[in-house]
C-alpha cells in the first residue's frame, strides 16, 4: 500500500485521482460475498481457526448491515471499498480483522467483485428485458388487427403493417 512507502502520505491532488471509494461502493455487496468466501477458504486451509472464521463471518455480516443501512462511515483514508470493509472489520473484530486480507491482492478482489457485480446485474437486466417482452405482448394483443402503420424497408416506407406485428418484432 502507498501509506507504508510515503512518509507524508498521499497529496490531496493525487488522492482525488486515485481514491475510488465513492465510485466502487456499488461493489460493496460483492466485496462482502467475496470476503466471506475467502474467510471460509482460509478456514478450510487451516490458516484461520474455527473461532476466527466465526468471528470474521459475523463481523462481515455486521458490516453488511451497516452498508445496507447507510451507516457505514467511509473515512478519508479509505482508498476503495476493500480498504473500507477491511478497516471496519478490524475496528469491530480487533487483530483478527487484519487477517481478512491474508493471501489475496487488491487485484484479485476487484476482479472477483466486478465479476460478481456483472453476474448480478446481468440477471437484473434479463429480468427487465423479460418484463418488457410481457408489456410488448400485452400491447400487441390490445392493438388487435385493425391498427396499421407504415412498414419500412431500407429507411423507406413500404407496405402497411399491423401495429401488433411491429410490436411483436421487438418482442422477438
Amino acid at each position: 500500500r502507498w501509506r507504508g512507502r510515503l512518509g507524508d502520505g498521499m497529496a490531496d491532488e493525487v488522492a482525488e485521482l486515485s481514491v475510488g471509494v465513492e465510485f466502487d461502493q456499488v461493489l460493496a455487496e460483492d466485496d462482502l460475498a467475496g470476503s466471506r468466501a475467502h474467510v471460509r477458504g482460509l478456514g478450510k486451509a487451516g490458516i484461520l481457526t474455527d473461532e476466527e472464521v466465526t468471528t470474521l463471518l459475523r463481523t462481515l455480516d455486521q458490516v453488511g448491515e451497516e452498508l445496507a443501512a447507510g451507516t457505514l462511515a467511509f473515512q478519508p483514508g479509505d482508498e476503495d471499498v476493500h480498504t473500507a470493509v477491511e478497516r471496519r472489520v478490524t475496528e469491530l473484530a480487533g487483530d483478527v480483522g487484519a487477517k481478512l486480507h491474508t493471501g489475496r491482492s487488491r487485484n484479485d478482489q476487484i476482479a472477483l467483485d466486478v465479476r460478481l457485480w456483472v453476474r448480478r446485474e446481468a440477471k437484473a437486466v434479463a429480468r427487465r428485458v423479460h418484463d418488457l417482452r410481457g408489456i410488448l405482448l400485452r400491447r400487441a394483443e390490445e392493438c388487435g388487427d385493425d391498427a396499421y402503420l407504415p412498414g419500412y424497408t431500407h429507411l423507406q416506407r413500404a407496405q402497411p403493417v399491423l401495429l401488433a406485428h411491429h410490436l411483436l418484432a421487438h418482442f422477438w
